[in-house]
């Protein structure tokens, strides 16, 4: 039997536990019969961690975190909780819990499955076979820059926000994506504005010395972030790994969720740095919200959150196999009809997130016979 893995599970609120209780599911499954045994903690975090500690992330969960192999959440935020203050929010918790860890690497893969094709707003053909890894770098640049202000009288203030890059912090989250690409496709954009801003050309001057220097197996490529935009409504499929900065990763990777048709099925993961035994601190989650709407209705498409978890064995827990066993199995299910209410088309078979799970655990124990 391979070693436990210590894993911490932070469910979260609305459909967050009720998708973290299916990828227990399929770690017990895992424990049985793939003789892969898993160590799993369990706390409250974001709005459940407001009700039960009075704030969003508790200090000792936070150690727990750091602690742990690898972290998977569920889904943060809701309506409960819009009146707290913004240091008592949900989402709070989420931001403070990347800033301790330093988690600057931001992985959104942008991937269609064949049953899903005609979900996307572009024509299957162009979809087809799209398999985009956006790298974002998550703890610098605008969003965290200063000086931020706004000032001066009514109907003549000013605002000012501040983008700013420190060299290392380029090359870091380069390195991630440089990697990436090596065992991916072997080919990667790097996307800036580096006609227009200053951080853009650091930005391409870093990325083109570390192509140089260290990477000049892959193929690299630099995007202007408007044409980048553009190239993924227009031919999605050119792409294999992108990287760039914090708020242009943030557009594109929702421009490029976009583009699959189906937020409810797309993974992400935010990694920190490796320690000296190679062990990096990473956070796993699903894109989507808590979709306080349909919790407790057991309609929570579970898929995202699975696919997450095998993110985690890939990146994170050195199972490669187990991974790709949980992603062939779960473009069976969609190839055989089954759909949750978020994915429903015409000819699918609506079922819930209980049934969801039900028949992804019977096609893993085909899958794993094959």
């Amino acid at each position: 039997m391979i070693a436990n893995r210590k894993l911490l599970m932070l469910p979260g609120d609305y459909i967050g536990p009720e998708v973290i209780g299916q990828v227990r599911r399929v770690i017990d499954w895992m424990s049985t019969d793939r003789a892969v045994s898993f160590d799993v903690d369990e706390d409250y975090f974001g709005g459940a961690a407001v009700d039960v500690y009075g704030t969003p992330l508790a200090d000792e969960t936070l150690e727990r975190a750091k602690d742990a192999d690898a972290v998977l959440l569920g889904a943060v935020g809701g309506p409960k909780y819009d009146h707290l203050p913004r240091d008592k929010r949900p989402e709070a918790g989420l931001l403070k819990l990347r800033k301790e860890m330093d988690l600057f690497a931001n992985l959104r893969p942008a991937i269609t499955f064949d049953a899903l094709l005609d979900a996307s707003s572009l024509k299957p053909e162009i979809v087809k076979g799209l398999d985009i890894m956006i790298v974002r770098e998550l703890t610098s640049g605008i969003y965290f820059g200063e000086p931020r202000f706004v000032e001066g009288e009514e109907g003549r203030r000013t605002a000012v926000d501040t983008q700013r890059y420190h060299e290392h912090e380029i090359v870091r989250v380069a390195e991630v994506a440089f990697e990436l690409a090596r065992e991916r496709g072997g080919r990667i954009h790097s996307v800036e504005k580096e006609n227009v801003m200053a951080t853009g050309v650091l930005w391409r001057d870093v990325v083109t010395k570390m192509h140089l220097e260290r990477y000049s197996d892959v193929e690299l490529h630099h995007l202007y972030v408007d044409n980048c935009a553009m190239q993924l409504v227009r031919d999605p499929t050119q792409f294999d790994v992108i990287v760039t900065d914090n708020m242009f990763g943030d557009i594109l990777s929702d421009c490029a969720s976009m583009v699959t048709g189906s937020l409810g099925m797309l993974p992400s993961a935010s990694l920190g740095a490796p320690d000296e035994a190679g062990k990096r601190l990473a956070v796993y989650e699903p894109v989507h919200g808590s979709a306080p709407d349909i919790a407790g209705k057991n309609q929570a498409n579970p898929l995202a959150a699975i696919l997450s978890f095998a993110m985690m064995l890939r990146y994170s827990l050195e199972l490669p196999k187990e991974a790709l066993l949980i992603e062939k199995s779960i473009a069976a299910v969609l190839d055989g009809g089954m759909r949750t209410a978020d994915i429903m088309e015409d000819g699918g078979l609506r079922v819930s997130s209980d049934v969801m799970g039900d028949a992804l655990l019977q096609e893993l124990e085909k899958q794993a016979e094959a």
